[in-house]
């Protein structure tokens, strides 16, 4: 009697000569720039984006998404050989089994260290290894979070990530209008803040106010300040009851960090910018956070799963960092699901079309909460409608 394995959509793989399976190929990746509307000075971070796409000899497709500058991950990218350890991403892959994830991220590592170890070129790896990740799920017919190990939530409590207003009345307005869409949870972020201590409690005043005293009230700081400063406002805000106090110190800081986290009334959270493990290892290993901030598009899955275990060790918490595209949102879905203490997914709700056309699916919250998907792979589909008139030509802008 003769047993037939069937994969993926009920195709067979391809065989060799001795009736052994062959190996799964990676024949093509593209990077693809894509840019919507003018560059602004204040913006959601979705004005432009840049996808990876790794094509197999099995007809799969992967995607996956870097938050940088486009053009920068796309020059890592594309770069040709020019020695041992300085070599494009393209270069190193094709040709390579796209399952192999673990070895292929050490192959990436050890081919671009001359590129830098923990900042545009993990973001550009963190894309390609998202792909990866995506085509393993495809390839398995499972969603990338139970590869991952399984996930621990079905749905997870969601924030809207928002910018200040101008003031104190503008922001109350704001977050009026984002507990009325549902949000139990609202973050407000960045400039004006930091500009002087009255305006710093007039807008945390007015997200309160704007919130009730139900809501989750999150303060991004946008590293404005030193640490004794950062003190004394997060001694302020604590009185409005604020759940975080983000990146109140420049991200390299990590003395200041620390000192900042042993005196401080309200957590600290932090993360967004680091790329990969090494960037991590000294956050984690100093205990200078209570919340980890782990971006998708700047890690990989491969590094985050290795970030996640490590803070879990530690006692702290994780939550996602997305400013992006659908992309990113359920990437950071598959990964935060995954974690024991998911406690609230960042969920921007700056309007941007790259945000509700890239991909078929909408990955938003509802009422609140966003749901994990159990589609294989990442889960979604792009628009390539919408890719065609969004992408950027090879000549430039």
């Amino acid at each position: 009697m003769k047993f037939v394995r069937v994969f993926h959509g009920g195709q067979c793989p391809p065989y060799n000569s001795q009736g052994v399976i062959r190996p799964m190929k990676i024949t093509k990746i593209i990077c693809q720039v894509l840019r919507v509307g003018a560059a602004e000075t204040k913006t959601s971070s979705c004005q432009d984006a840049v996808l990876v796409r790794i094509q197999t000899d099995t007809g799969l497709e992967g995607i996956g998404e870097a938050d940088s500058s486009p053009e920068v991950v796309k020059a890592v990218v594309d770069a040709p050989f020019s020695h041992n350890v300085a070599c494009g991403l393209r270069e190193l892959l094709v040709g390579e089994n796209p399952l192999e994830t673990g070895r292929l991220w050490q192959k990436m590592y050890r081919g671009t260290m001359y590129f830098g170890r923990t900042s545009v070129t993990i973001s550009a790896m963190a894309a390609v290894d998202m792909a990866l990740w995506d085509l393993k799920g495809k390839h398995f017919g499972e969603p990338i979070h139970r590869l991952l190990g399984g996930k621990h939530h079905d749905r997870i409590p969601a924030y809207a990530s928002i910018l200040f207003g101008r003031d104190g009345r503008q922001t109350e307005e704001i977050g009026h209008r984002w507990v009325e869409a549902g949000y139990r949870a609202v973050k407000f972020g960045w400039e004006p803040l930091g500009q002087s201590q009255a305006l710093d409690i007039e807008l945390v005043r007015g997200a309160r106010a704007g919130l009730g005293d139900e809501a989750m009230l999150l303060i991004d700081a946008g590293c404005v300040w030193d640490a004794r400063t950062a003190l004394r406002r997060a001694e302020t805000f604590a009185e409005y009851n604020i759940g975080w106090l983000e990146e109140p110190l420049q991200q390299a800081d990590i003395d200041g960090y620390v000192w900042l986290r042993d005196r401080s009334p309200v957590p600290i959270a932090a993360g967004e910018g680091e790329c990969g493990r090494e960037a991590f290892r000294p956050l984690i290993d100093r205990h200078a956070l209570d919340v980890y901030q782990v971006d998708l598009a700047r890690n990989g899955f491969t590094e985050a799963v290795y970030i996640r275990d490590r803070v879990e060790q530690i006692g702290a918490r994780l939550c996602n960092h997305c400013y992006t595209s659908p992309v990113t949102v359920a990437a950071s879905l598959h990964w935060l699901s995954t974690c024991r203490d998911a406690f609230v997914f960042e969920n921007c709700v700056e309007d941007h079309p790259q945000r509700h056309e890239l991909t078929v699916e909408k990955v938003d919250a509802v009422d609140g909460m966003i749901a994990v998907a159990d589609a294989p792979g990442l889960g979604i589909t792009l628009n390539e409608d919408f890719i065609s008139s969004a992408m950027v030509a090879e000549s430039g802008r």
